[in-house]
């Protein structure tokens, strides 16, 4: 079983992406928040992955990240979930903001997914609202639950969404920003290294 990929990119569409590892293209199917996280093509990339073993086909399924990768394994054990609609749900929503969706019960958020109507939102949120907390959040542990706005990292997060940047961009930076600044890094530090993990050249 393949459980992860570590190559280049050989090119990327709406729903797949190829990589290259060691001249061999492996195809690998993703939510739209990992293909366009990938980069272009020739860029280095480490994606995991999850391998479905069928009698007509093996399918790969690649996430940039731990989170992703878990919340599809789960999102799989409700009833009428397959591969493709559990991409579509982690297209339509981030897992930060799906945990709180099914937390609260809140179909209508799960309903923006391609392929999930009011009955399956339904189900998503009965089935999956005692499992949420069995979920690894690789960025929410490590940055002090930064969707709640808890803490220095919760509010340097908000300050790089309020910049323009969309919130798994920011997570992922200041999640890099800890590991560096350490867990008591002031939110004004976390904000600096978060922007220079981004590109951008000072704080505001």
């Amino acid at each position: 079983m393949i459980a992860r990929l570590k190559g280049l990119v050989d090119g990327v569409g709406p729903d797949w992406a190829v990589i290259d590892v060691g001249g061999v293209g492996y195809l690998i199917f993703g939510s739209s928040r990992t293909l366009t996280r990938l980069g272009r093509p020739g860029d280095a990339v480490s994606v995991f992955v999850e391998t479905h073993v069928r009698e007509d086909h093996i399918h790969l399924y690649g996430f940039v990240d731990a989170a992703e990768r878990d919340w599809f394994r789960l999102l799989l054990t409700v009833q009428g979930v397959g591969g493709k609609v559990a991409l579509a749900i982690l297209s339509a929503i981030a897992p930060d903001e799906l945990a709180r969706a099914i937390a609260a019960g809140d179909r209508t958020s799960l309903s923006r997914a391609q392929g999930v109507g009011p009955k399956l939102a339904a189900r998503l949120a009965t089935e999956l609202k005692d499992k949420v907390g069995a979920v690894a959040l690789p960025v929410a542990s490590a940055v002090g639950a930064p969707a709640a706005g808890v803490g220095a990292a919760g509010e340097a997060v908000s300050a790089l969404v309020n910049l323009g940047y969309r919130r798994f961009e920011a997570e992922d930076a200041i999640r890099q920003a800890i590991v560096g600044a350490g867990d008591d890094a002031p939110v004004a530090t976390l904000v600096r290294a978060g922007l220079r993990t981004l590109g951008r050249e000072r704080a505001p």
